[in-house]
Formats: structure tokens, C-alpha cells, sequence
């Protein structure tokens, strides 16, 4: 297994990490004592996925190229706030690339 899927995989870990802690928070769970976890685990996500993909700069990896379009949610998330759907939306819609990552690391 290569670097950048070791990197890939574990970007996705941490972006499934984050979406069921704030899947918690919207579903009415007290998550406020660990609140600040899904602020950590969003810039543990973006940090490995840009790592993942600058990875793939130097030798490309169709695991860590898949993680590319995800950028563009992560960027986005930071402004858009945190109560209300589009949050939910933008953040979800980076779903299918972090599933593509994982199955092309399995090849």
C-alpha cells in the first residue's frame, strides 16, 4: 500500500469521524462537552485530504486524485454556517469522492 492511500484512507476515517459527530448534534444529542471535536476532526479532515492530494503531485494516485473535487465542500463549509441545511448539503457532498478514494485504494 502506498502513501497516499494510507493518507486517503485515512481522510476518509476522519471525514466519517466528523459526519457522525454532527449527524449526532443535528439528531438533538448533548454534544457540547465535546463540541470542539468536530471542529478538530474538520481540520483533521482537510489537513489529510490536502495532504492526500498533494501526495499525489509528486507520484500520481487515482486514490488521492478522487479526493480532488472534495476540496471545493471543504473550502466552502467555514462560511457558510453552522445551523441549517445548506451546512448539512455542502458537507454531505463531499461524501461520493471520499467513497471513491476508499474503493480506489482497495485496487
Amino acid at each position: 500500500m502506498r502513501n497516499a492511500d494510507v493518507l486517503v484512507q485515512a481522510a476518509a476515517a476522519s471525514y466519517a469521524a466528523n459526519c457522525a459527530l454532527g449527524t449526532a448534534a443535528a439528531l438533538g444529542v448533548n454534544t457540547r462537552r465535546v463540541g470542539w471535536t468536530h471542529h478538530a476532526l474538520f481540520v483533521a479532515t482537510a489537513s489529510l485530504t490536502a495532504a492526500a492530494v498533494g501526495s499525489a503531485v509528486w507520484r500520481p494516485r487515482p486514490s488521492a486524485l478522487a479526493l480532488v473535487p472534495a476540496a471545493v465542500p471543504l473550502a466552502l463549509i467555514p462560511y457558510l454556517g453552522t445551523h441549517g441545511p445548506r451546512h448539512r448539503v455542502v458537507a454531505l457532498s463531499a461524501a461520493p469522492f471520499y467513497a471513491a478514494g476508499l474503493a480506489l485504494t482497495r485496487r
